[in-house]
């Protein structure tokens, strides 16, 4: 394999705008927090669906356990149809721009969210119910798969050098909002309909995904005010310049950064494995395992994404300092660790031991989340940015996202809760080791 290295790496920076023809930094990095906080709204509110509805609405006939399986099974279709869309829109914004494309995955998503909340159980459409919710959970992943990449890009690119790591934090910022939003909307929801299964289950549910149409329309708003990056600008007047003829973005992307694209994915898969074991599998095991309440286990889920949207801000600005793979690292052995306490702690059936076991979760989640999002945008050069990052991050989701809601029920089912933690800490090694062999990027020009 041939290895091409990035653009600029080890040259000296070039300066890059503050304010690029009416768009500030601060104005891009606000507009790309609340298209990622929009985004992740509409995908959380399906974990904590899935959790807590799904199983009953669309899955009455497996029972308990099995329709949990089926439910946790439609919530890792996202994370199989993310690559798929980190190559389509991968192609659109290295080819027409990071902002056109970002628009596209906004409606996408927002469209998809809106139509669930208005699905019909399995009660009314029988079979057709569960079906209609695979394609249509299958398109938010799809939106998800094209959104991530280029809202740190737009970050990334307009950022002054040294501090891509603390603008590139506003898109990661965005999960931490959004599991807030999402909780909080599912916690008012119940209280305002008496919190009864009965209402709960018919309707109540409904109301969070009808709702992100509205958060929909503000985010295209947003995005619609702000430019194309610089960097893609720059870029495109090079190409035009270039008689030579384009390649597709997939295919240079996987030719000459193979190797980044795998090391990327293999050192970010304990990322999403935390990622869901905090927010959706966690809300299902405290309300069906542990007999907590709803709102105790939502009111959790808010204080916890409070600490991890903490821990993302003082990783993303440590990681301008000592460096993002350093900083993931630092996360990784602590998964490892972690993995391992997590379900013994949690099985003691103590309300704070749960409390904690949520929060540390998602704290060691947010220390690798906050740098990644200037690590991968930096690891790739500019006529496939777009492609080679949302490969990375979206391979790892497939690993880390995917993986565990299949097998983390039938695992513990078969050797008790703590099985669940070796995989967890099995993963935390690969990712470990995959981001040792990460070269450092932070100082890299783009």
């Amino acid at each position: 394999m041939t290895t091409v290295s990035n653009s600029g790496a080890g040259a000296p920076h070039a300066p890059t705008p503050v304010r690029q023809g009416g768009t500030s930094v601060r104005k891009v990095a606000i507009a790309s927090g609340i298209g990622t906080t929009i985004e992740f709204y509409d995908f959380f509110i399906y974990g904590t669906a899935a959790a807590l509805v799904f199983p009953t609405v669309f899955f009455p006939a497996l029972g308990s356990t099995a329709g949990t399986v089926a439910s946790f099974a439609t919530f890792a279709v996202a994370f199989v149809a993310r690559p798929v869309g980190a190559m389509l829109f991968g192609h659109y914004g290295d080819r027409i721009g990071r902002k056109k494309t970002l628009i596209s995955t906004l409606i996408l998503m927002g469209v998809s969210t809106f139509l669930i909340g208005l699905l019909p159980g399995a009660a009314t459409i029988g079979v057709a119910a569960p079906i209609l919710l695979v394609l249509l959970r299958f398109g938010q992943g799809f939106a998800v798969g094209g959104e991530w990449a280029g809202a740190t890009l737009l970050t990334a690119e307009y950022a002054p050098p040294g501090k891509r790591g603390l603008y590139a934090m506003f898109p990661q910022l965005g999960p931490a909002v959004a599991f807030i939003l999402s909780s909080a909307t599912f916690l008012v929801t119940g209280s305002l309909l008496g919190d009864t299964n009965e209402v709960f289950l018919d309707y109540g549910w409904r109301i969070p995904f009808l709702f992100s149409a509205v958060l929909v329309g503000i985010g295209l708003y947003m995005r619609l005010a702000i430019e194309e990056t610089p960097v893609f600008r720059a870029a495109q007047q090079a190409d035009r310049a270039d008689a030579a003829p384009r390649t597709l973005p997939l295919m240079d992307a996987w030719r000459f950064q193979t190797k980044e694209i795998l090391l990327s994915a293999g050192a970010l898969a304990t990322l999403f494995a935390f990622f869901y074991m905090g927010t959706a599998f966690l809300t299902s095991y405290g309300t069906k395992t542990l007999g907590f309440s709803r709102p105790f286990v939502l009111t959790v889920g808010i204080a916890s994404a409070v600490v991890f949207g903490f821990t993302i801000v003082v990783s993303a600005l440590y990681s301008d300092r000592i460096g993002r793979r350093r900083v993931i690292m630092i996360s990784c052995g602590l998964a490892v660790v972690w993995a391992l306490a997590l379900f013994p702690l949690l099985d003691t059936g103590s309300p704070v031991a749960f409390t904690i076991g949520v929060m540390v979760t998602l704290a060691i989640f947010g220390i690798a989340y906050g740098p990644c999002g200037a690590l991968l945008p930096e690891m790739f050069q500019t006529r496939y940015r777009y492609t080679g990052a949302g490969l990375g991050y979206n391979l790892a989701g497939v690993l880390g996202g995917a993986v565990p809601p299949l097998i983390a029920a039938p695992l513990a089912s078969a050797y008790g809760s703590a099985a669940i933690g070796v995989l967890l800490a099995v993963l935390g090694v690969v990712s470990l080791l995959c981001t040792k062999a990460l070269v450092e990027t932070k100082d890299d020009a783009l």
